[in-house]
């Protein structure tokens, strides 16, 4: 990457942080591991970068062979980015990342994360041993977002799309989701408040919702 800054140090780490340690280049990451976005999204879903450095990243990404430039199908048919095989190889990298960092105290702001980062984050807290057994698609509407979580074999897949025949469809906001998921607020309550609609099987949507169990903060010092 001509014009960045190395560590010039031998170690994979230093090797990985000259590639993909620059801010926002991560979280673009993060924000295309669901499947290609155009630049405009890009921008509206990373709260604070400029036009200018989400360029930048966006270029650099490009040039590590991270990501790539495509068209959509019609009737969209415009430019749009996405991960390579070697940009979905940091995938696990990102739950790892996720997994140490939900720990950590929530920053001080009113903004909600994205439909992008909640799937993420879905996947960093999955416990596979609550799953043994398991095998459901649940479909979750997220305001106009539409994704499809499979677990299967101990296993989570995210998609964004919809599902033919899901076992049950989860609907709300995410705000109200995330009371339900990680802040001990009733699933009848929610449903009953009208801020969670639940279709197909109530006991599918049950159990699905403990597969993700709320981090343990880190102790204070």
């Amino acid at each position: 990457m001509a014009g960045k800054r190395a560590y010039d140090d031998p170690c994979g780490i230093a090797r990985a942080l000259d590639v993909v340690g620059e801010r926002w280049a991560l979280l673009v990451v993060r924000e295309l591991v669901l499947g290609p976005k155009r630049f405009t999204d890009l921008r509206t879903g990373l709260h604070g970068v400029s036009t200018d450095v989400l360029s930048q990243r966006l270029r650099q990404l490009e040039q590590a062979g991270i990501l790539r430039q495509i068209t959509l199908p019609p009737p969209g048919a415009t430019r749009a980015y996405e991960l390579t095989d070697r940009g979905r190889e940091l995938e696990p990298v990102l739950h790892a990342l996720g997994r140490w960092g939900s720990r950590e105290p929530f920053p001080a702001t009113a903004r909600e994360m994205t439909v992008d980062a909640f799937a993420v984050a879905l996947s960093t807290v999955f416990d596979p041993a609550r799953a043994e057994g398991l095998d459901v698609v649940v479909a979750l509407e997220i305001g106009d977002d539409r994704l499809v979580a499979r677990v299967r074999g101990g296993r989570l897949v995210m998609r964004r799309g919809s599902a033919e025949s899901p076992d049950a469809v989860l609907g709300a906001d995410l705000p109200h989701l995330r009371e339900v998921l990680w802040r001990g607020r009733p699933l009848r309550e929610a449903e009953s408040e009208g801020d969670v609609r639940v279709t197909g099987s109530r006991a599918v949507v049950r159990r699905f919702l403990r597969l993700f169990p709320a981090p343990v903060p880190v102790a204070a010092a």
